[in-house]
């Protein structure tokens, strides 16, 4: 019989963009490896030893009890584990009959978010979606980041061209609706953030946080000014406003349209946008001053300012204040990655577009051919042609991430068909007919495709698995190998055309091709030239140097050029300015929140996480509190126009007057689904409150200042 063995291993957490580097002590023996314990890796070039306590958990996942391990097919209430050739066919033969007899839109797609978080599943996922040729399909994005695409596209050329703060050379960083101290950034890679804030303030450089909510990183910061949620938009188009009022511009020489942006933003004043927003029009002008005068200075948005009803008129306003400033593609500005894996560059993502099918209930646009998630209840529910009748997931919970939850669920409830590739057996997947679930982060091999092209130092890094599947399991790569090998097979079965040779050869060898292998590949192809094999000489990382300026040659616009003048963006702006108002009374506007230890709907369940203080409450400001007879800690009810939930009260003066907040990611404990709650954390879902109406031009959904009451329980 072997002995066990103890030994350190290189890893990495890819919960979150941050992909921190970790050091794992893995126990050996014959019945298994274990994991015994985590720790950040001061080599890293990127992350520098930094770990949050999602980190540590990496883990807990992996022995997670209620965590799913073989295929689960559901007979009547009742699930029951089956084999892997069983749960495929079943899963292939259920979507396929669907659109066998409805068309090819009757099936749907949901991608979460934990897929851009995965090799495999960014390797492999696209080729289901296109396996099955709908046009019903929706992601996380447009919860979340999908105005920043937008912008990407159309003032870059390409929806991942996402300039970052060069903060680790930045004088003065402006963050409208962003918390890293919570996240380590988002759409901004920016690990170990708490010391190079620190590193910031030592050098003399200013952090300044607008948010309404004092936040993890608002407490930190040198400045925090409140503002009312929803009128972002107006802030930011009064600081434009006054760099043009007060000469205040240099952009580069390939920004084109300054002269009809001057035009567009003239009625925005800081008088103005101060009556709506609650900042001072004295903050506004010196922000705006700041920013121009600082040697090296970036203004960064984020999730905040994203899910409002005018996320795309502030994601676009932020680059403006970026480009205008100078501090576009400037070092300790706002700056492009050089990745050894060019996503970008080698053509692996394609560059977004916008509106080139709409949706057939709301009529809302695509948008890099997904359509807005908060109208996928509305395609199950409204009877017709293209009705979605059969669902795939991957990887995802909308149940509790997008607007209207508890409708969604009940929109679940009706479909002929749904499968769900997860870990778990969640508030959504507890729908599906059949569950695949695949392996943990620990089991499978990683290397990061989209953070690096985000991240504030060019690094490169590659993490091979830390312990060996468990026997019967399978990658999420394989699943999504058998499941577009199979719909392939059916749809040619079905239209009685098949794929010539050299196509199918193609197909197979693209499917069967591991996601390591196709890593290696691309690295040989890239601009750094590196390997897998080098990489795993590296285990802690290359360091491949800061940012550099890289435009306009990084430019996918046609003629290498920046318009600044977007039609899409400047026609919303009289609708910004006729809709925006200054607060009414007693109206209350319910925003979102996050906490480090959280990982968006899931992880609610791991004891490591979840002790201590509760998370999962309302908050009020004390004054909101009194002026309607509420005491702390009474559960009261939270009402919107689509629901409303009963959950215990918290009185904090970190939230302005007007605004209540619940957390994202709560709302456990449906029937049927398997997590222990050891700690007893269920909460209420904030998406129960949200309004699938309320949507930003590019689709993307507005979570954020929704109108609510508070009233007694």
């Amino acid at each position: 019989m072997a002995a066990t063995s103890t030994e350190t291993v290189h890893g990495v957490c890819n919960l979150c963009e941050a992909i921190c580097g970790v050091l794992l002590t893995v126990e050996r023996s014959p019945e298994g490896d274990r994991v015994t314990g985590i720790k950040g890796n001061p080599e890293d070039p990127l992350s520098r030893g930094h770990i949050c306590p999602k980190g540590t958990a990496l883990a807990d996942i992996h022995t997670d009890p209620d965590r799913l391990r073989k295929p689960i097919r559901r007979v009547g209430s009742e699930w029951h584990e089956i084999g892997w050739d069983e749960a495929i066919e079943l899963a292939v033969t259920g979507l396929a009959d669907v659109q066998d007899e409805h068309g090819d839109d009757a099936v749907g797609v949901y991608l979460g978010n934990p897929n851009v978080h995965s090799l495999g599943a960014m390797t492999h996922g696209s080729q289901v979606t296109k396996a099955l040729r709908s046009r019903n399909t929706y992601s996380a994005t447009s919860v979340d980041q999908l105005p920043q695409q937008l912008v990407a596209h159309l003032l870059y050329g390409h929806q991942l061209l996402l300039p970052v703060p060069d903060i680790d050379r930045s004088s003065l960083v402006v963050v409208f609706g962003g918390n890293p101290m919570a996240s380590n950034g988002s759409l901004w890679t920016v690990p170990d953030f708490p010391q190079r804030l620190r590193d910031l303030q030592k050098r003399g450089g200013r952090l300044v946080v607008l948010d309404p909510r004092r936040t993890e990183t608002a407490r930190v910061a040198d400045e925090h000014h409140f503002v009312r949620p929803g009128t972002d938009a107006a802030v930011l188009l009064a600081m434009v406003h006054t760099l043009f009022a007060e000469d205040l511009t240099q952009p580069a020489e390939y920004v084109d349209g300054v002269d009809r942006v001057r035009e567009a933003v003239a009625g925005f004043t800081p008088e103005w946008a101060a009556s709506v927003s609650g900042v001072d029009a004295d903050v506004i002008v010196k922000l705006a001053r700041d920013l121009a005068g600082a040697d090296a200075a970036a203004a960064y948005g984020r999730m905040g300012v994203s899910t409002q009803p005018f996320g795309t008129v502030c994601a676009w306003a932020v680059n403006a204040l970026n480009i205008l400033t100078g501090h576009l593609d400037s070092p300790g500005g706002a700056m492009f990655t050089s990745p050894a894996l060019d996503i970008i560059g080698q053509g692996l993502i394609g560059r977004g577009g916008h509106g080139r099918w709409r949706s057939r209930v709301r009529d809302l646009p695509e948008s890099s051919s997904e359509l807005p998630v908060a109208t996928l209840a509305d395609e199950m529910l409204t009877p017709g042609d293209g009705q979605v009748r059969a669902l795939l997931t991957m990887s995802g919970n909308p149940v509790l991430s997008t607007p209207d939850g508890r409708r969604l669920g009940e929109a679940l409830a009706g479909l002929d068909f749904m499968v769900a590739v997860d870990l778990y057996l969640n508030e959504t997947t507890r729908h599906a007919d059949v569950i695949l679930p695949p392996t943990s982060a620990l089991e499978r091999d990683h290397y990061d495709l989209v953070f690096q092209a985000l991240a504030v130092r060019n690094t490169a890094r590659f993490t091979p698995a830390v312990v060996e599947p468990a026997k019967g399991t399978r990658h999420d790569w394989q699943i999504m190998r058998d499941l577009a090998l199979g719909l392939v097979a059916r749809r040619e079965a079905r239209t009685g055309k098949k794929s010539g040779l050299r196509a199918r050869a193609k197909r197979e060898l693209r499917l069967r091709t591991s996601p390591t292998v196709m890593v290696d590949l691309l690295l040989r192809r890239g601009p750094a030239k590196l390997s897998v094999r080098a990489l795993k000489k590296s285990p802690n990382g290359v360091d491949l140097g800061p940012l550099e300026p890289r435009l306009p040659g990084r430019l996918k616009t046609t003629d290498k050029r920046i318009d600044l003048a977007q039609p899409m963006v400047l026609d919303v702006l009289a609708r910004v300015r006729s809709s925006l108002a200054a607060p009414a009374g007693d109206e209350l506007l319910l925003i979102g929140r996050r906490h480090q230890r959280d990982c968006n709907s899931w992880m609610h369940n791991t004891e490591r996480l979840t002790k201590g203080k509760a998370r999962h409450h309302l908050l009020m400001h004390p004054s909101d509190l009194a002026s309607r007879g509420l005491e702390d800690g009474a559960v009261v009810q939270v009402s919107s126009r689509v629901g409303k939930v009963a959950v215990e009260v918290r009185a904090t003066e970190d939230v302005m007057p007007g605004v209540v907040s619940l957390p994202h990611g709560y709302g456990h404990g449906a029937p049927g689904t398997r997590l222990s709650h050891s700690n007893g954390v269920a909460g209420v879902s904030i998406n129960d409150l949200t309004d699938p109406e309320a949507l930003d031009v590019s689709g993307n959904a507005a979570l954020n200042g929704v109108p609510v009451t508070v009233t007694t329980s």
